[in-house]
């Protein structure tokens, strides 16, 4: 009897350690019977695919894949069941997983096989590489921009020499010409190679190899500066406008550079908007922590000047937002645009330590942020995580983004906070959310989305149908460009990207306050 009782003692600590080791596990832990019936689950499966544990057990495991292997997965283990041919059990390697809101997401999956009263079962441990395919695609997009700025910068260095030459024999020419025809003929060749010139001189700039003259300066002087000849440049049909933050920081940088920045995203600006439109200048003080530093790739935490160049114009698809900044990538015709110009930016960007980044999106217009490091001490920040409470226990926040690595990163942060998250990549899948009855504290959603319906009509419907769920907005576009458009609207709040981390328990503790 006794030794009955020490059996049935170390049978319980046995089972309460391994439910410990489950519920403390990172990674998402699965186990299925020989049918592919989900047996068990870990709190971290539940989080990472968007299912509450109960939701899982009984159900076959294909309805966490998607297609094609969804349909094919029962044919897998019968296959292995009848052939013992292993296709992963004991090996492991990278497949596709499909969240409860219908996204997918790249995961590692390894699974192991044992048997437990006399039935055959397989456990799935699972880690997700979202974030590390998200490194690998920046670390790509910096090594193919590294390599294009090596190739481009020594083309230019030469061709600069050839230049070099040929604008000297040309000179000692002219001198020597007699005739009006003869002058005019190498007059117009000298102004050939001083373009020539000049875009080489573009192409160092991309390369950042070419030579800078920083000084300490106020980008405000620049923007009111400039204000009057891009007026005339812009023309009657587009209304310029300035928000410049009192007592900016100062900058070390090039103000020639700047200047030819700002003149070129202006004109880039007109030509985007051929019937008239908005264009806005904008300037600010952001200190970039850690979670924003992820948020913008490329861009070390610190503190910096941001310069943005708004317009209402025709907008970017994605395809070409990826490669604007590459250089001789240009959608203007031929004999309109070398495609120098916006990667001429992003090089004196880099060179200058800071950064440069696009949102656009179709019909929305383009703000394009320039980010210069900033010059003298930086404050004491004030603003940390730790001034807030922690989140309720139990309050959910719907993410509505369309970017999934901006969406990744949203759910990191918020679930840091103490906050419970559901996910839709766009307004139509957050009204699919919201009608099933979710029970939903806040609805945290981007502003410009596919799908043909912005954040605000979002926010319009949500105040229609379920008034008492209040709507948090955010947008990369300017500030004051948001404000203006916001009117219909103008109870919302919109936190502007980036954003730190403190700023966000901020806006989300001000928006559940109004519910």
């Amino acid at each position: 009897m006794i030794s009955s009782d020490t059996d049935h003692t170390d049978l319980l600590g046995q089972a309460r350690k391994l439910q410990a080791m489950l519920e403390s596990a990172v990674d998402a832990i699965i186990t299925i019977d020989g049918a592919g019936i989900i047996t068990t689950v870990n709190p971290a499966a539940a989080r990472l695919f968007g299912y509450p544990e109960s939701e899982f057990l009984g159900r076959n495991v294909h309805f966490l894949m998607p297609e094609p292997y969804h349909s094919a997965h029962d044919g897998y283990i019968a296959n292995y069941r009848s052939t013992g041919d292993r296709k992963i059990i004991g090996v492991g390697r990278e497949v596709t997983g499909r969240r409860q809101d219908g996204s997918t997401f790249p995961m590692h999956l390894a699974v192991s096989e044992f048997v437990m009263d006399g039935r055959v079962h397989f456990t799935g441990i699972i880690h997700d590489l979202s974030s590390q395919k998200s490194a690998e695609q920046a670390l790509r997009h910096a090594n193919k921009m590294e390599a294009m700025g090596q190739l481009t910068g020594g083309i230019a260095h030469d061709f600069n020499n050839l230049l070099t030459v040929i604008i000297g024999n040309l000179e000692m020419l002219e001198a020597k010409l007699t005739t009006t025809g003869q002058r005019e003929l190498a007059t117009e060749a000298l102004e050939a190679a001083d373009l020539g010139a000049r875009l080489t001189a573009r192409l160092l700039a991309f390369a950042r190899r070419s030579r800078l003259e920083p000084e300490v300066v106020n980008l405000n002087d620049f923007v009111l500066g400039l204000t009057d000849m891009l007026h005339r440049t812009m023309g009657s049909t587009i209304s310029l406008s300035n928000a410049l933050t009192p007592r900016l920081w100062s900058t070390r940088i090039d103000p020639s550079q700047v200047e030819s920045a700002l003149v070129n995203l202006s004109v880039n600006a007109r030509d985007a908007m051929p019937e008239g439109g908005r264009l806005i200048i904008e300037t600010s003080n952001l200190s970039v922590d850690g979670p924003m530093s992820e948020e913008i790739e490329g861009l070390e935490p610190g503190d910096y000047v941001r310069l943005s160049v708004a317009d209402t114009g025709q907008g970017m698809p994605p395809e070409v937002r990826e490669r604007a900044f590459e250089p001789f990538f240009t959608t203007k015709e031929t004999g309109r645009g070398t495609g120098l110009g916006l990667s001429m930016i992003y090089g004196f960007a880099k060179q200058s330590g800071g950064h440069a980044t696009i949102y656009s999106e179709p019909g929305r217009g383009t703000t394009v942020n320039i980010y210069l490091p900033r010059h003298g001490p930086a404050e004491p920040q004030v603003d940390t995580i730790d001034d807030f409470e922690p989140a309720p226990v139990g309050r959910t926040i719907l993410v509505v983004e369309d970017d999934p690595r901006v969406r990744r990163l949203t759910v990191n942060r918020l679930e840091t906070l103490g906050y419970a998250t559901l996910v839709a990549g766009d307004a139509h899948e957050a009204l699919a959310i919201l009608s099933s009855g979710a029970a939903l504290d806040l609805v945290f959603t981007d502003l410009v989305m596919p799908g043909g319906l912005s954040g605000y009509e979002l926010a319009h419907r949500v105040a229609t149908q379920w008034p008492d769920l209040p709507v948090l907005l955010t947008s990369g576009y300017a500030d004051e460009l948001v404000r203006g458009d916001a009117d219909a609207i103008s109870h919302l709040k919109v936190l502007s990207k980036p954003y730190r981390q403190a700023d966000l328990a901020k806006a989300i503790a001000d928006a559940l306050e109004r519910e």
